[in-house]
C-alpha cells in the first residue's frame, strides 16, 4: 500500500505545471470563501461589541429592538419590575446612544455614548490611564482607546470637548474587547449624565441589565418579563439575534453568501478541469498499472490520494494566505474587520473536501474504463 502512494505522489508532482494549475486552483478558492466569511465574521463581531464589552447575564429591551444599535426608550418602571421579579440578583439601567462631540478645532465628530449605572457602574470598561472614581466628576467622561480613538484627535486625561452645548472632560481612557461596528468612538459617563446631556424622548432606558441569583432562575425571569409585554434576552442569545438579523434583514449575508458559492464554484471547476485533465494525459501509466496486476481499489486509492493531497495543501495555502493578507490588511487598516474562526476553517475544509470528491469521481470512473489491451494497442 506504501508503494502505491508513493507511484501516485511521483505520478502528480512529477507533471510540474497541472500539479501548480491543481495547488492555484483550490489554494486561490479557499482564500476567497475564508476571506469571504472572515469579513462576515469581523461584521457580526463588532455588530455585538456593546454586548461583549459589558458582559451583562440578561438583557431586558423592547421587542422591536434588532441590533444593540437600535435602541427603544423603556419607562422607568420596567427596571423597578425587574428588581421586583424572583430570583433576579441586581438589575441597573443602561443608555446607549448616539452624540455630536464638537472637539478643540472646532470640528464635529460622531460618537456613542454609553452611560452606565451611577450606583454600580456594572459594565464599566477596563482603565489605562485615570481612576473609575473620577467618572462622579463634573462633567467626566471616559473614552475608548480603539481604532477609532484617533478620531477624537487622540485626546489625553484633561481634554476638553462640547457635548449638545454641555462641557465634557475626560478623566479616564479605557480599552474594551472588541471594538465597534459603525466607526465612531465611544465615550463612557454615567447614566443619569447622559440623560442630562442628551436629548432624549419621554422613556429614556436603553436597556435593563440583570443578573440572575442563579441560572436556573433565568427561564421563570424570562417569562415574567414577557408578561410585563418586555423581551429578555440572555447575552449569547442576544448575540444570535442580531447575527440573524445581519444575515437575513440585510444585504450583507446575501452578498457574502454569492461571493462564497462563486468562489466555490470557481475552485470546483479550475480543480475538476485540471485533475481530469491530469488523468487523462496519464491514462497510459494506469493502463500499466493494471497490466501489472494493480487492482481496481488500489487504482481508486491512488486516485483519492492525489485528489486529497492537492486538496489539503491547497487547503494549507489558501488559509495560511488569507491570514498572512488579514494581519497586513489590520497593520495598514486599523478599521479592517476580519475574524478567522473555527467556523470559517471548518466550512472551507468542508467546501475543499466536496471539491476533491467530485474531482476525484469523474477521474476515477474514467481509470476504471480503462483497459490495458487499449493502452498497449495505441
Amino acid at each position: 500500500m506504501k508503494g502505491i502512494f508513493k507511484l501516485a505522489y511521483k505520478l502528480l508532482v512529477n507533471d510540474k505545471p497541472k500539479f501548480a494549475a491543481l495547488i492555484v486552483g483550490i489554494t486561490f478558492s479557499v482564500f476567497l470563501i475564508v476571506q469571504m466569511m472572515a469579513m462576515f465574521s469581523g461584521i457580526l463581531n463588532r455588530a455585538s461589541a456593546t454586548i461583549l464589552n459589558v458582559g451583562a447575564a440578561i438583557w431586558v429591551m423592547d421587542p422591536a429592538v434588532q441590533t444593540v444599535a437600535n435602541t427603544i426608550g423603556m419607562p422607568d418602571y420596567v427596571l423597578d419590575a425587574v428588581k421586583s421579579i424572583e430570583g433576579v440578583n441586581y438589575a441597573v439601567p443602561f443608555y446607549s446612544g448616539g452624540a455630536l462631540v464638537k472637539l478643540a478645532d472646532g470640528t464635529y465628530q460622531a460618537v456613542t455614548v454609553i452611560g452606565l449605572d451611577d450606583t454600580t457602574l456594572f459594565g464599566r470598561p477596563q482603565l489605562l490611564e485615570g481612576k473609575i472614581e473620577d467618572i462622579y466628576g463634573e462633567n467626566a467622561f471616559i473614552v475608548v482607546k480603539d481604532t477609532e480613538f484617533r478620531k477624537l484627535e487622540n485626546p489625553q486625561i484633561g481634554t476638553q470637548f462640547e457635548v449638545n452645548d454641555n462641557r465634557g472632560v475626560i478623566v479616564g481612557i479605557a480599552k474594551v474587547n472588541s471594538n465597534s461596528l459603525f466607526g465612531v468612538p465611544t465615550l463612557y459617563t454615567t447614566y443619569y449624565r447622559a440623560l442630562q446631556y442628551l436629548p432624549n424622548p419621554r422613556f429614556t432606558i436603553s436597556y435593563v441589565l440583570a443578573e440572575p441569583k442563579n441560572p436556573a432562575d433565568v427561564p421563570r425571569i424570562k417569562r415574567q418579563i414577557e408578561a410585563l409585554g418586555y423581551l429578555a434576552l440572555t447575552k449569547d442569545e442576544f448575540i444570535d439575534r442580531i447575527t440573524t438579523f445581519y444575515k437575513y434583514q440585510t444585504g450583507i449575508g446575501t452578498n457574502i453568501l454569492i461571493m462564497t458559492v462563486m468562489s466555490f464554484i470557481v475552485g470546483l471547476s479550475i480543480s475538476g478541469q485540471t485533475f481530469y485533465t491530469f488523468v487523462l494525459e496519464n491514462l497510459d501509466k494506469f493502463g500499466a498499472f493494471k497490466a501489472m496486476g494493480a487492482k481496481s481499489r488500489e487504482l481508486i486509492l491512488m486516485i483519492l490520494f492525489q485528489a486529497s493531497f492537492t486538496a489539503l495543501t491547497g487547503y494549507g495555502l489558501g488559509i495560511g494566505l488569507c491570514a498572512f493578507l488579514i494581519r497586513l490588511a489590520r497593520a495598514r487598516l486599523p478599521d479592517y474587520a476580519s475574524v478567522i474562526n473555527v467556523w470559517n476553517l471548518s466550512f472551507a475544509f468542508v467546501m475543499v473536501v466536496i471539491i476533491a470528491t467530485v474531482s476525484s469521481y469523474f477521474a476515477v470512473r474514467k481509470v476504471l474504463q480503462v483497459e490495458p489491451f487499449d493502452i498497449f494497442r495505441g
